[in-house]
């Protein structure tokens, strides 16, 4: 039985990408900090965000749901953020790959969840 939010591998695994990517878009030249960096951390952290909200209204599955797809939307959005990123050489090849990957597993988690949701209460 999960007691909270927190203890959800999907939200912490959520949590510490963002506080990744917080980090990662310090790095980006001045004029992009606040642009296409703010968009990019904003994405980040909404993950976690509707998941711990959503979490907080599990009693309606399709209110979790609802926050649920909202986060696997924040999750995909993320994506396309970083391979711009990339292109624009803000971060290397190999960072790209390593923080697509693990946004490719946080998606695969929260579409895991939204379909135990589906099925069972969490």
């Amino acid at each position: 039985m999960v007691m909270g939010y927190k203890n959800l591998e999907v939200y912490q695994r959520s949590y510490k990408l963002a506080l990744e990517i917080h980090r990662t878009t310090q790095k980006f030249p001045s004029e992009e900090r606040y642009e296409l960096g703010s968009q990019l951390r904003r994405a980040a952290v909404s993950i976690p965000l509707n998941i711990a909200e959503g979490y907080g209204r599990r009693e309606s599955i399709g209110e979790f749901q609802h926050f649920l797809r909202n986060a696997l939307g924040s999750c995909n959005e993320v994506k396309v953020l970083l391979d711009m990123i990339k292109d624009l050489q803000y971060i290397s090849e190999e960072r790209h790959q390593i923080l697509l990957e693990q946004y490719n597993i946080l998606g695969k988690q929260i579409y895991r969840l939204r379909e135990a949701n589906t099925k069972k209460k969490i």
